[in-house]
């Protein structure tokens, strides 16, 4: 009875042994058909989001976010998106969509944030340095964008939040970045004052749904789109029978479209941004 209760803790602790062997194998086969791993950053006017996607833009874990800080500097952003991460599993690369208007690695203007805090700042430099990995911006409807858009054709991305996001696809591929926003509508009013966050509060829904549609009404015009998508916080608040180009989309993607930044075909954007560039992996264990 002794040696065959000794025979059987063998035999379980080498089955445990196997098992973790599995197991550990099995992540690391995971690991392989998932990497390399992008932490997809959603800076909002009043919510920072952020999560962890895998090569082909699947979300690894929730995800998560954050009041933007007020006022919202560039080290208090900084801040806040260090801590967003340090909760989210390891990532390779970082993609950010941002506010306002992006070149390369700089910002130009940040209207919901605060242009005099962030006119010239080199974010791709500063969240490399702090998070030690690439990165790669674009302006937040152009990465809500590619999260979305299916091709053929002209394809228009308007995203609703704080302010109002624009961008223009041509088969799937970023045409531009519209400031659609700051587009003014009529004497002293621009859309984000028209349809933005504040005109939602100060007018009601069922006014602020009318000035939706008459925007869809004026992009449409505008661009001759095949297809528009309705994104951003407040996609979700429309009330009225939508045209039949028009499509809601999932807020999700102004995450997820953060993968298609490292696609080759974008690297024209940030060809001159070393920081923006993938380096050489590591063999993972």
């Amino acid at each position: 009875m002794r040696s065959g209760s000794r025979h059987k803790g063998r035999s379980v602790g080498a089955t445990m042994a196997a098992a973790k062997r599995r197991t550990n194998g099995s992540h690391r086969r995971m690991a392989a058909r998932g990497a390399p791993f992008t932490l997809g950053v959603d800076i909002g006017g009043s919510r920072i989001k952020a999560s962890v996607l895998d090569r082909d833009g699947a979300l690894l874990v929730s995800q998560v976010g954050t009041a933007t800080p007020m006022p919202a500097e560039p080290p208090a952003v900084l801040d806040a998106i260090a801590s967003l991460a340090a909760g989210l599993p390891p990532f390779d690369r970082i993609s950010v969509g941002f506010p306002g208007v992006v070149k390369g690695g700089r910002v130009i203007t940040a209207p919901n944030l605060g242009t005099d805090y962030w006119a010239d700042f080199r974010l791709i430099e500063a969240l490399s340095d702090r998070l030690s990995s690439p990165v790669r911006m674009l302006n937040d409807a152009a990465v809500q964008g590619l999260g979305v858009v299916e091709g053929p054709g002209l394809e228009c991305v308007l995203t609703l939040g704080t302010g109002v996001g624009c961008a223009l696809f041509r088969g799937r591929r970023l045409l531009l970045h519209l400031e659609f926003g700051q587009l003014m509508r009529r004497k002293g009013q621009n859309y984000d004052a028209y349809v933005g966050q504040q005109a939602l509060v100060a007018k009601g829904a069922e006014r602020w749904n009318r000035r939706v549609r008459r925007t869809i009404d004026t992009v449409t015009g505008l661009t001759s789109c095949d297809r528009l998508y309705i994104g951003g916080g407040n996609a979700r608040k429309l009330a009225f029978e939508l045209p039949a180009h028009v499509r809601v989309a999932s807020n999700i993607a102004g995450i997820t479209g953060g993968v298609r930044l490292w696609e080759p075909e974008m690297d024209e954007y940030f060809r001159d941004e070393p920081m923006a560039q993938m380096r050489v992996p590591e063999q993972r264990r």
